[in-house]
C-alpha cells in the first residue's frame, strides 16, 4: 500500500548555496572567452591552472613507491611526526614552548577542522568567555563558531573603508572594552578577506593590549609562507605572542602553502604555561576528535611530513615553491596597480600593492561588483574581495579596464 502522506522531510527548508562556490558554477557555465574567476581561494599558475608543487609531487611519488606504506588508523590525536613537524614550522624549532613540552597538538581536517576543534574546546573549557572576530573576517568563521555554541559572535573593527587600511585604533579600543578574558580570533598573516595585516609595531600594541586585559588569542594560520614567501616572516605574530609567554591557540592549515586543498591536512595547537596543563589539554582534544570524526585523514599529513622532514624537499618547498606562488601574486598586484594608474582610474589604488596574500579588498561596491559579474563576466565576491591568483598577464588588462569602467560610471 502506497503511503500518500507527506514525507517526514517534506517540511525541511532549502538553504542558499555558498556564494563563492556559486560563483565558480556561474564561471564554468559562462561562454565568454574573456571571463575571469576571481572568487576561488586556490592558487593558479600563469596559465590559470592548478599547480601541483614540485616538492609535493616528489613526496607523492615517494609514497606511491613505498611498499611499506599502509592505510591503518592513525592515533586519535593524529600522526605524531606530523604534529611535531607542524608545531616546529609555526612556532620555530627552537621555541621554548616546544622544548618545554608546553604545546598540545591535535591533527585536524585542515584549517576549518582546526577552527572547529578550537571552538569545541573553548566552549567546553571556557563557556563564559566571549568570542570576537574581525569585521570583516573569513565568512566560514561565523558558521563554524556559531554551530559549536557561540550564538552571539562579537566583532572588532578591522577594515577602515575610508583609508582602505587597518583600523588599529578601533581594534585596540574594542580589546580594551571587551570583558576580561575574552577570546580574540586573529589572522596570523594574509588577513582574509582584506589582505591587510598589522605592522610589527602594531602587533606589539595588540599584544600589550591583550595582555593587559588577559584576553585569549586564537590565531587562524592559513597562509604561512604563502603570503610573503617566507615561513618565518609569516609566523611572526604567532611567535611574538608565544615568546612573550602568552597561552594561545593556533588553527593551522596546509591547504594553501602545500597546495593540497582537497587532502584536508591541518593541526590545532594549544600553547600552555605548564607542561602538565598541555598533557591534560591533549586528552580533551583527543576526546572531542574521537566523538566527531574518530581520526583524521592520512594522505595529506604524510605528504606534509615528507616535505618538511626531507632536507631536499624542504629546500625545494621553502626556497622555490613558496617564493614562486607568493612572487606571482605580488607581481599581479604590481601589474594591476600599474594598469589602474595608467588608466587614471578615479581614486587611490595604492592599497592593491600594500595588501598581502591571496586576497585583495578592492573597495568596489556591491553594485559595481554586480555589474562586473553580470555584464563583464568577471566573477568576484559582492564585497569587492578578489583572489589575486585568478589574474595573469593575459587577462589583467581586461580586468583593469573593467574596473575603470565601473568606477567611472559610478563617479557623480
Amino acid at each position: 500500500m502506497v503511503n500518500s502522506q507527506a514525507g517526514v522531510f517534506a517540511d525541511v527548508p532549502a538553504l542558499p548555496g555558498d556564494p563563492i562556490f556559486a560563483l565558480n558554477t556561474m564561471f564554468s557555465a559562462d561562454k565568454n572567452p574573456e571571463k575571469i574567476n576571481l572568487g576561488a581561494g586556490a592558487y593558479r599558475d600563469e596559465d590559470g591552472r592548478p599547480w601541483v608543487l614540485p616538492s609535493v609531487q616528489s613526496a607523492k611519488l615517494q609514497l606511491i613507491n613505498d611498499p611499506t606504506d599502509e592505510h591503518e588508523y592513525p592515533p586519535i590525536e593524529g600522526r605524531p611526526a606530523f604534529r611535531a613537524l607542524a608545531a616546529k614550522l609555526i612556532f620555530g624549532a627552537d621555541s621554548r614552548a616546544i622544548t618545554e613540552a608546553r604545546i598540545a597538538s591535535n591533527q585536524t581536517i585542515s584549517g576549518t577542522g582546526a577552527n572547529h576543534l578550537a571552538g569545541l574546546f573553548l566552549r567546553r573549557m571556557k563557556p563564559e568567555a566571549q568570542l570576537y572576530v574581525s569585521s570583516p573576517t573569513w565568512g566560514n568563521h561565523h558558521a563554524i563558531y556559531e554551530r559549536v555554541g557561540y550564538k552571539h559572535l562579537h566583532s572588532y573593527p578591522y577594515w577602515d573603508p575610508a583609508s582602505r587600511s587597518l583600523d588599529i585604533q578601533g581594534m585596540l579600543a574594542t580589546m580594551q572594552s571587551a570583558p576580561e578574558g575574552s577570546i580574540f580570533l586573529l589572522h596570523a598573516c594574509a588577513h582574509n578577506p582584506t589582505g591587510v595585516d598589522p605592522t610589527r609595531e602594531q602587533w606589539s600594541r595588540i599584544l600589550a593590549t591583550m595582555q593587559s586585559r588577559r584576553h585569549i588569542a586564537l590565531f587562524d594560520s592559513a597562509y604561512q609562507g604563502f603570503a610573503s614567501g617566507s615561513l618565518d616572516a609569516d609566523a611572526y605574530a604567532v611567535r611574538l605572542f608565544v615568546e612573550a609567554g602568552e597561552e594561545v591557540l593556533v588553527a593551522q592549515s596546509f591547504s594553501k602553502n602545500l597546495g593540497i586543498y582537497g587532502e584536508r591536512a591541518g593541526c590545532l595547537h594549544v600553547v600552555c604555561r605548564e607542561s602538565d596543563s598541555a598533557s591534560r589539554v591533549a586528552t580533551q582534544l583527543a576526546d572531542l576528535t574521537r566523538g566527531e570524526i574518530s581520526c583524521t585523514p592520512l594522505f595529506g599529513a604524510k605528504i606534509a611530513e615528507l616535505v618538511i622532514s626531507s632536507p631536499e624537499l624542504y629546500a625545494q618547498w621553502r626556497d622555490h615553491d613558496l617564493p614562486t606562488m607568493a612572487g606571482r601574486i605580488i607581481r599581479m598586484r604590481q601589474l594591476l596597480h600599474a594598469r589602474l594608474v595608467d588608466l587614471a582610474t578615479p581614486g587611490d589604488w595604492s592599497h592593491i600593492v600594500s595588501q598581502i596574500g591571496m586576497f585583495s579588498y578592492t573597495g568596489l561596491t556591491p553594485a559595481q561588483c554586480d555589474v562586473l559579474v553580470k555584464q563583464k563576466s568577471v566573477y568576484l565576491a559582492n564585497n569587492g574581495r578578489i583572489s589575486m591568483c585568478g589574474l595573469n598577464e593575459r587577462n589583467i588588462d581586461y580586468f583593469a579596464r573593467c574596473i575603470d569602467e565601473v568606477v567611472r560610471s559610478s563617479v557623480p
